[in-house]
Formats: structure tokens, sequence, C-alpha cells
């Protein structure tokens, strides 16, 4: 287990490679799939109207709990809770472009509202765990074990999706570095609305 903290990147961190497995996404209409939200509320995504941006990740962690041994070797893996945060302050230009965001994991919401609370969140994380969403869309997931003996857990892999009344728009995939997506999505929306 490393002690490296879940707020900072390291900076050898492997990068992602584009394996093809999001090119079937652009231009597909979401699936009616409603999610449970750390807002207390049920969210279909595919309902929603205007521009939504979707970014979808791992697994955060927490300041408490050590990072799994071979989590920071999985390229893509690591870097939820920077990616959160670089939405979190970027949410106030992103609502001017007109954009609702969520994150969205296979974490439980309970798991969920902790980070909401701990990062200071403005907005609402969607719980995946039963894979519905993710297996109606197929998008690309990982396998990953958090301990010795350990069942492992079957995690999204990050990917962003920027989806306009229901309809998938743009792909960001693969996130490297997961930092910087927020304003990727940003610049990408504000050249769309010119």
């Amino acid at each position: 287990m490393s002690r490296a903290s879940p707020y900072e990147l390291p900076a050898d961190l492997p990068i992602p490679v584009d394996d093809g497995a999001c090119a079937h996404l652009g231009g597909m209409r979401l699936p009616s799939v409603p999610l449970p939200s750390t807002a207390g509320r049920t969210v279909d995504l595919s309902g929603l109207q205007g521009w939504t941006v979707v970014y979808a990740y791992p697994r955060t962690g927490r300041p408490d709990q050590q990072i799994p041994t071979g989590w920071d070797e999985i390229p893509g893996a690591r870097g939820c809770t920077p990616q959160a945060c670089a939405f979190r302050d970027h949410y106030p230009d992103l609502r001017r472009l007109g954009a609702q965001v969520f994150g969205l994991s296979t974490q439980t919401t309970g798991y969920q509202r902790e980070a909401v609370d701990r990062l200071r969140l403005p907005f609402e994380l969607l719980s995946d765990a039963e894979l519905r969403f993710a297996g109606a869309l197929r998008l690309p997931t990982f396998e990953f074990a958090w301990g010795f003996g350990a069942e492992p857990a079957v995690l999204i892999k990050r990917l962003t999706l920027i989806v306009r009344d229901g309809r998938i728009e743009q792909v960001f995939y693969p996130v490297f570095p997961p930092d910087k997506n927020a304003e990727q999505v940003q610049a990408w929306l504000a050249r769309r609305r010119r």
C-alpha cells in the first residue's frame, strides 16, 4: 500500500493509450437508466435537456486510507480526486456555458457522499454500482482487488461524455492527466457556443 496523497498526482504515472473502447459512443443516445445521486434523488441522464457533462472515474480515494499496491501502475486509474477537484473549480464556468455536471462511478452512494462533503463538490455524483448504465453503453471497465483475498471490483475506466439533449456529442477518452480534464471540457464547450 502506498502512502501517497489522493490529492496529488505522481510525476511518473503511466499514460493510458486509446484502445478504441469508446469509438462507438459518439452520436449515441443515452440509455434510460435511473441512477441514485448523492443529492438523495434519482437521475435519468437520458432525459436531461441542454448540455450535460458526465465524467466517469474508477473510484475516489480517502486521505485516511492508503492507496492500494499496484493502483498507480494501472494506466489512467490514479487521479479521481484531482479530477473531481478540477471539475469543482471549473464548475462556475461550466454552468455559465450552460452545462450541468455529474460524476459517475461504481462506488455506492454512501461512499460518494463522503467525497462530495470532503471535497465540497457543488455537483452530484451518480452511482452505477450495478453497472447498468456502463453495460448499456458498453463503457470500458477493468477489475481491481482492493486487498489480499478480496473479490475484484469492476470499475469504469476514466472517460468524459459531453451530452446534449440525451445524445453524446463528444467523448474524452482516454483522459490524461485527469486534473486537466475539466479545463479541456470547458474549452470544448466554449468553442461549440461561439
